[in-house]
C-alpha cells in the first residue's frame, strides 16, 4: 500500500503524518528557491486524499499487530518501527508518527489553502475522525492565497480543526520581496497574519537571514521587523540563506548584483532585527541547520536580552575563536556556544583548523558544509 507524500516539511513537523494534499507549488518562481522547479502544480480531488488516510489507518492497525506478534501488546516502540521499516517506506513512516504519539499532521505541499475551502473542509474533518488520535493540523499557505479567503473560510478552517498555518514570509522589506520575485508585498503579509489570528489559527512565520545581500541587509532586517511588529505571528522561525546553484539568485550572485553575506554578517543582521521588535509576544525559534546560532531562541519580551546576549556572547569572540565555532558548528561538531567548552570537541576542530591557512579558504569549507543542508 501506498500514498503521495510531497518532497519538504517544516523542522517542527519532524514527527508529523504527512499528508499530499496539493502538488507542489502554485507560484514556483521564488528566485532561491529550487524544490519545485521543472514540477507542475495541481490539486488532489477530496477522494483522493480521503483514500490515502484510510491507507494510513489500514497501515496503522497493520502495525499494532506487528506489535502483538512480538510480544508488546499493541505498544510501538523503536523495535515496532525497525520491524516496520522491512516493509517499506510507508509502513516506517507510520510506525515512526504512532511511536511519537500519533498526535501531529502535516498537509502538504507549498500552498494547501490554495484548494477550495470547502474541500479542504472535508479532508480535515475527514482526517480527524479517521484518525481520532490526531491533535494538531499543521499546513504551508502563501501569503496572497490568506488574503483572498475571507475571515469566515479561515474560522470555518479552523473549527473543522486546522491549528496552524506556516508562512515562508522570507523579508519584510518590498525590495528584497521584489528581488527574489516572492509574488507578494509587505502589506500582504500584514493582511494575512490579522486575518489568520482572527481565526484562531497559530501562526508561524519563516524568515531568511542574509536574503538582502550586503546590498540591502540593513533594509532587510528594519523593514522585516516592521513587519513582524505589526503581524505579532505565534512563531518567528529563522532560516539562514543559502545561495542555490541553479537558481537566479545564484546567477545574480555570479553576475555580482547580489552578494552574499559572511557568517559574523548574518548574526549582525539578526540581531539588527531582534533589536527593532517591539511590542510583540512571539517566540523566535532558530531550528534549522542552516542557522549558526541554533540555540538563538527565546519568547518575547520576556527573554530579548537572552536573545541579544547570546548573539553578543558569538559577536565578542576572537577572530580565531569565531572560526572555530563556525567550522565546529557547519562540521557537527557543534550544536551551541558551550559546546566549545568541551576539550575533547574545541581540540579536534583545532585540528581541522590547521588544514584551513586563509579566510578564503575557511569560507570555501563553510560553504561546502552548508551545502549538505541543502
Amino acid at each position: 500500500m501506498l500514498i503521495e507524500q510531497g518532497p519538504i516539511r517544516p523542522p517542527s513537523e519532524a514527527y508529523s503524518l504527512l499528508l499530499r494534499v496539493t502538488r507542489n507549488c502554485p507560484w514556483n518562481k521564488c528566485a532561491f528557491c529550487i524544490t519545485y522547479k521543472n514540477e507542475q502544480f495541481s490539486r488532489r480531488t477530496v477522494e483522493e486524499v480521503q483514500r490515502d488516510i484510510d491507507t494510513v489507518a489500514k497501515v496503522a492497525e497493520q502495525i499494532r499487530k506487528i506489535s502483538w506478534h512480538i510480544g508488546l501488546g499493541g505498544e510501538v516502540n523503536g523495535q515496532v518501527v525497525n520491524e516496520a521499516a522491512r516493509y517499506g517506506h510507508l509502513p516506517y513512516h507510520v510506525a515512526h508518527w504512532l511511536y511519537s504519539g500519533a498526535r501531529n499532521v502535516f498537509l502538504q505541499d507549498a500552498n494547501s489553502l490554495i484548494m477550495k475551502t470547502s474541500d479542504l473542509v472535508k479532508i480535515i474533518q475527514y482526517l480527524r475522525t479517521t484518525l481520532p488520535s490526531v491533535a494538531r493540523v499543521t499546513t504551508y499557505a502563501r501569503a496572497n492565497t490568506v488574503t483572498r479567503k475571507s475571515t469566515d473560510e479561515l474560522r470555518e478552517l479552523h473549527e473543522a480543526g486546522l491549528d496552524r498555518i506556516h508562512m515562508g514570509m522570507e523579508s519584510g522589506s518590498d525590495t528584497v520581496l521584489q528581488i527574489i520575485q516572492k509574488g507578494i508585498t509587505a502589506n500582504q503579509l500584514i493582511e494575512a497574519a490579522q486575518k489568520i489570528k482572527d481565526a484562531n489559527i497559530s501562526l508561524c512565520w519563516y524568515i531568511m537571514p542574509g536574503l538582502g545581500g550586503r546590498e540591502h541587509t540593513r533594509k532587510h532586517a528594519l523593514e522585516t521587523a516592521a513587519v513582524i511588529n505589526q503581524g505579532n505571528p505565534d512563531y518567528l522561525r529563522f532560516r539562514t540563506l543559502s545561495v542555490l546553484k541553479n537558481t537566479p539568485l545564484h546567477d545574480m550572485m555570479t553576475s555580482g548584483a547580489f552578494t552574499p553575506l559572511d557568517e559574523d554578517e548574518v548574526v549582525i543582521e539578526q540581531r539588527l532585527l531582534l533589536e527593532s521588535l517591539t511590542g510583540i509576544t512571539t517566540t523566535v525559534v532558530s531550528d534549522h541547520m542552516r542557522n549558526l546560532l541554533m540555540e538563538l531562541e527565546g519568547t518575547l519580551p520576556i527573554e530579548r536580552d537572552k536573545l541579544l546576549n547570546t548573539i553578543d556572547r558569538y559577536l565578542g569572540m576572537t577572530p580565531r575563536e569565531k572560526a572555530n565555532f563556525q567550522l565546529g558548528r557547519r562540521a557537527g561538531v557543534y550544536s551551541v556556544l558551550d559546546d566549545m567548552k568541551n576539550p575533547i570537541k574545541s581540540s579536534y576542530v583545532e585540528k581541522l583548523l590547521k588544514n584551513i591557512h586563509t579566510p578564503e579558504q575557511l569560507k570555501t569549507a563553510l560553504t561546502e558544509l552548508r551545502s549538505q543542508y541543502e
